[in-house]
């Protein structure tokens, strides 16, 4: 059976082979809820579809907007066989609930790397914000070190920025796009620690020169949401 959860999904567990990541534009934070509220009865009310979903989780843009969709898959071959015997059945069923959904795009990945709060123990996130990156071509060895001097950048800081709790980069397979799924402790103190003047994230250091000014990237969204929803296997 399914089983929701507040629990926010474990991003680096290694059975994770496959992880998706798709939005949905429903237009009012009413809409949002509404469908967040379809989504979790049109799941909780039928048997749990594949052994290789890992977990599925939704979140409320803050832009009181947009939905974004997290699906955690042993593998590729998982979610097609669920595409071709369970999916069309729960998006009809969604969309009955709440008409005029608009469906942005699936965005099939691979964790690269994370990197964690080195002292204390992790709260629960208060905000997660996914900093979506698109380079002009595909070229996996890009995505690694566009990646890569992210991490440069991030170590180069005298210090971590308080609030901040994770960050999880993942590959797009087509070689175009990363994804970061940042947690923070809350939605300001990640506003603050872009704006913290002259030593905030992507500060006019070098480093962070370097990440910004990268050849081969097209374009750069910031996206800050809220966990609305978890399903996981009973």
């Amino acid at each position: 059976m399914t089983r929701r959860t507040d629990a926010h999904p474990v991003l680096d567990r290694p059975d994770v082979q496959a992880p998706l990541f798709s939005t949905w534009r429903v237009g009012t934070p009413e809409r949002q809820r509404l469908t967040v509220d379809a989504i979790a009865r049109t799941w909780e009310r039928r048997p749990w579809p594949a052994e290789g979903l890992l977990g599925y989780h939704v979140y409320t843009g803050h832009d009181g907007s947009t939905l974004l969709h997290h699906s955690q898959w042993a593998s590729e071959q998982a979610f097609e066989a669920f595409v071709r015997t369970h999916r069309q059945e729960r998006v009809d069923e969604i969309d009955t609930a709440v008409p005029g959904i608009e469906r942005v795009g699936l965005g099939r990945y691979r964790r690269y790397r994370s990197g964690t709060r080195e002292h204390g123990t992790a709260p629960v996130p208060g905000c997660v914000v996914i900093v979506d990156i698109e380079f002009e071509s595909p070229d996996p060895d890009r995505q690694r070190a566009w990646v890569d001097a992210v991490f440069e950048a991030l170590e180069s800081e005298p210090e971590q920025h308080p609030g901040g709790i994770s960050a999880h980069f993942h590959l797009s397979t087509d070689g175009t796009r990363v994804l970061n799924y940042a947690e923070w402790e809350s939605a300001q103190a990640h506003i603050d620690a872009l704006a913290a003047p002259g030593e905030g994230i992507g500060s006019a250091t070098a480093p962070w020169r370097r990440v910004q000014n990268w050849p081969g990237l097209k374009s750069s969204t910031v996206t800050r949401y809220d966990h609305a929803l978890g399903l996981v296997p009973r």
